[in-house]
């Protein structure tokens, strides 16, 4: 006989366990939501909100910030006008602090919300231990748990590189790169992915030399051919080295720094020296301990839990969502398929549509896309036309001294359908909102180029992005 019961038991409190738990709960469900994360809190419990709160989006969120506003104080302030008094200066330590209280109140405000929802929070690590007469029997921590519904949602954690054991001191992955207690002199990193990227950018405003290290042969192959070429211009311009088509060798680890041995695109060995070195070569599932065998779930060779369109395990009852199955490791990619899960339990038709994901990189500029890239679009043999319009012809990008990069939308040649929307610059992450809610009603460009747009926004450029796949552009 298991200590308790309950309808739902989701086992992991990151965007997606939580927001399902929350979900399942306000369905109508005696729910439960099981969390083991290492990152204890100042109760010494687990705390809720996984990677994404604790060690991944919003830590290094509250980073990029603090060295946009330092840089913006250094470079952009003067020609605006604005004159400091001396050198301007970071306090690493208080930067750090700020940091971690925005994480402490958004992992505490969970809480919270699992009270106010009546989730019952388990302190502990989910396994399964097998069948029991009303469902699946889990052990968390020291008890055993009964559920007639389980949702796995325990997440990913980072990849590592074999002969380059990380400490998250002198070595880091996402979770030692957010936590320098100085700014480095050198500072390399291995991957230009969306993490290598942000974190080599923060580091880089306070004053760090950096040097990106990319096994690819291309620069940000996922993205559009335009943004990925756009990026690599403005980015270098900055002052990131980004050398791609690297095969890393030997690598010598010592108390103030890495000696990292490399073969260039071009076949040339060199050393990079550096005093910090953050690894961030992806993310793999977290699957193991689940005890999956136990009870037959069918797990991947990738270590990915194998769902259908609906996120249903080859389970009966049983869903696995966000990281640990197929699909974008993203946090509200997670939370979507969270919803759609709690409510088909419930017999609602929930609904996730991984095609209408935006990705987001919160670099300055800012890159955000959802959709079909050109590359993607000429591959599958589609039709399409293009507009794209530069944030150089938008009165307001011009006004805040921000006018890089451009918006580039894609529509199909026959139907005008939008199949995929591509933005570099200021607040991209805001500005795909729109084009998201425009293809998940499967809208037109003309759609949004009928819209009125406030003036002056940099919504505008989207606007006349849409216009532009026409060939009717008022503004440029």
């Amino acid at each position: 006989m298991a200590d308790k019961q309950f309808d739902v038991l989701v086992i992991g409190g990151g965007p997606g366990g939580y927001v399902a738990a929350i979900r399942a709960a306000q369905l109508g469900f005696k729910t439960a939501c099981a969390e083991s994360n290492p990152y204890a809190d100042p109760k010494g419990e687990p705390r809720l909100g996984g990677t994404c709160l604790n060690v991944g989006c919003i830590p290094s969120k509250a980073l990029l910030h603090t060295s946009h506003l330092f840089e913006e104080a250094e470079h952009a302030f003067p020609t605006q006008g604005i004159r400091l008094e001396g050198k301007v200066s970071i306090d690493v330590p208080v930067m750090i602090g700020r940091k971690n209280r925005v994480v402490d109140q958004l992992t505490s405000g969970i809480k919270g919300l699992f009270k106010k929802n009546k989730v019952t929070f388990l302190a502990g690590h989910g396994s399964f231990e097998g069948n029991g007469p009303a469902g699946y029997v889990v052990r968390v921590g020291a008890e055993t748990v009964e559920a007639r519904h389980v949702i796995i949602a325990t997440g990913s954690k980072p990849r590592h590189l074999p002969g380059i054991p990380v400490d998250n001191r002198i070595v880091c992955d996402n979770v030692g790169a957010l936590d320098f207690d100085s700014v480095p002199k050198k500072l390399g990193v291995i991957g230009a992915g969306v993490i290598g990227l942000e974190m080599g950018s923060v580091w880089r405003r306070l004053g760090a030399e950096v040097t990106v290290l990319e096994a690819l042969p291309d620069f940000m192959p996922f993205a559009d051919m335009d943004v990925a070429k756009e990026a690599l211009k403005v980015f270098t311009k900055q002052g990131l080295d980004i050398r791609t088509g690297v095969t890393i060798g030997e690598t010598k680890v010592g108390a103030d720094g890495v000696s990292l041995a490399y073969t260039g695109k071009d076949g040339k060995e060199a050393r990079l020296e550096c005093e910090r070195l953050i690894v961030s070569v992806g993310r793999v599932p977290n699957t193991e301990g689940l005890n999956a065998s136990t009870v037959g779930l069918d797990v991947s060779d990738r270590g990915q839990i194998v769902v259908d369109g609906h996120c249903r395990t080859n389970l009966p009852n049983v869903y696995a969502v966000g990281d640990v199955v197929r699909g974008p490791m993203l946090a509200h990619k997670a939370m979507e398929e969270a919803v759609m899960v709690a409510e088909i339990i419930a017999g609602q038709a929930g609904h996730a549509n991984l095609d209408t994901v935006p990705g987001v990189i919160y670099t300055s500029p800012e890159i955000a896309w959802v959709g079909k890239s050109e590359q993607q679009l000429k591959a599958e043999g589609v039709a399409y036309r293009a507009g794209k319009i530069p944030f150089m012809a938008n009165g307001r990008a011009l006004g805040t001294g921000d006018p890089t990069g451009f918006v580039k939308m894609l529509a199909d040649a026959n139907t005008d359908r939008i199949l995929g929307v591509h933005i570099i610059g200021a607040n991209a992450s805001e500005l795909i909102s729109e084009a998201v809610v425009a293809m998940e009603f499967g809208g037109a460009a003309e759609d949004l180029a009928r819209i009125c747009h406030a003036h002056p926004t940099l919504s505008e450029v989207v606007h006349e992005a849409a216009l532009a796949v026409d060939k009717r552009p008022l503004h440029f």
